[in-house]
């Protein structure tokens, strides 16, 4: 099966949960994970119950897959849910989905979306798990080429108090990035002429530095500063993420991900492992473009995940194991190993 051939790093990454007469995952129980999953299990049912008594909710519950069925099961037999079942008047199904079961969409580079590429290039905003910081030094007087300078406090993408900000990251959410930016150079250009800054008007394709030259227009109007700085926190977001050098890297992995959907078909995974085998370069020879060894587990859970039932047989095994071998070189070089090769390691 495709879970025989998985290699020994991606197994280790997802390891199956130890079961009563085994280590298969289909009956297993609460009392079979462990203690910190345990306690996160735990954690869960309760707000979500609470969840369901703000909502005055009864629900019914459906699980797919282990880990799922552990919490609908824990739901179904908490006290305080079921004393809310008897007397909620809402109905509602809740279904339980593993997100192990499709791995490929937790690691693929989907789409043309720009909001998802700022949440994954700009650094998390500290005490925030769904927020990134936007570097302001642009908007003041400081000089400076140091990319984490902290003396000036950084911007965010939530902006509830600005009608224009939540506006134009509906944008981001919803359209494809030429429209994208597009839309973030029209707000801007909205704002510089309600300030009545001197700006000029172009037209054709949004460029980072043409976004930069509206951006420089507020710096020395505090007034128009303050009424526009939610929007230009968005902005300045879009051009440090058009700019980021992970930025040309996304488009590389959706490239590839495009390229391997459209030829799965005719080709083998041993075919496609020796495609990649150049492409794993240790420390001292990748450039700032090359993958990195993260860069490569995680393209190797995509092509196993979209490929599904694999041929087990000599070749495979001849390819895995250069692959392997190539992988265990390169994570071996890093000089300063990242915090997930080091648990894997």
């Amino acid at each position: 099966s495709a879970e025989l051939c998985l290699l020994p790093a991606l197994a280790a990454l997802l390891p199956p949960l130890p079961g009563p007469s085994g280590p298969g995952p289909a009956e297993v129980g609460l009392g079979a994970l462990p203690a910190g999953l345990r306690a996160a299990v735990r954690s869960l049912v309760g707000d979500l119950d609470s969840l369901f008594t703000a909502l005055g909710l009864r629900e019914e519950s459906f699980a797919v897959g282990a880990l799922s069925r552990v919490v609908a099961a824990e739901l179904a037999s908490y006290a305080p849910a079921r004393n809310r079942r008897r007397t909620a008047t809402n109905k509602a199904s809740v279904i339980f989905v593993d997100r192990t079961l499709d791995l490929a969409g937790a690691v693929g580079h989907h789409g043309d979306n720009l909001a998802e590429k700022i949440l994954s290039v700009l650094p998390k905003l500290p005490g925030h798990k769904t927020d990134v910081m936007v570097n302001m030094v642009e908007l003041t007087a400081l000089q400076t080429s140091d990319e984490t300078c902290s003396i000036i406090a950084p911007g965010c993408l939530a902006q509830p108090n600005d009608p224009a900000a939540k506006a134009l990251w509906e944008s981001f959410m919803n359209l494809k990035q030429k429209e994208a930016v597009m839309e973030a150079r029209r707000h801007l250009v909205e704002a510089a002429s309600r300030e009545n800054l001197p700006f000029k008007m172009s037209m054709g394709r949004v460029t980072p530095e043409q976004l930069s030259s509206y951006i420089q227009l507020f710096r020395n109007n505090l007034k128009a500063l303050e009424n526009h700085c939610g929007l230009l926190q968005l902005v300045l977001a879009t051009v440090q993420t058009l700019k980021h050098p992970q930025t040309s890297k996304w488009d590389n992995f959706l490239a590839f991900e495009r390229l391997l959907l459209q030829t799965i078909g005719d080709s083998e995974m041993p075919s496609v492992l020796n495609q990649l085998l150049p492409m794993i370069k240790s420390y001292n020879e990748r450039t700032k473009d090359d993958y990195t060894c993260e860069d490569f587990l995680v393209l190797l859970i995509y092509i196993y995940s979209v490929f599904g039932e694999v041929k087990c047989g000599k070749e495979l095994d001849a390819a895995e194991e250069e692959v392997k071998k190539a992988l265990v070189k390169a994570i071996c070089d890093e000089p300063e190993p990242s915090p997930l090769l080091q648990k894997i390691t």
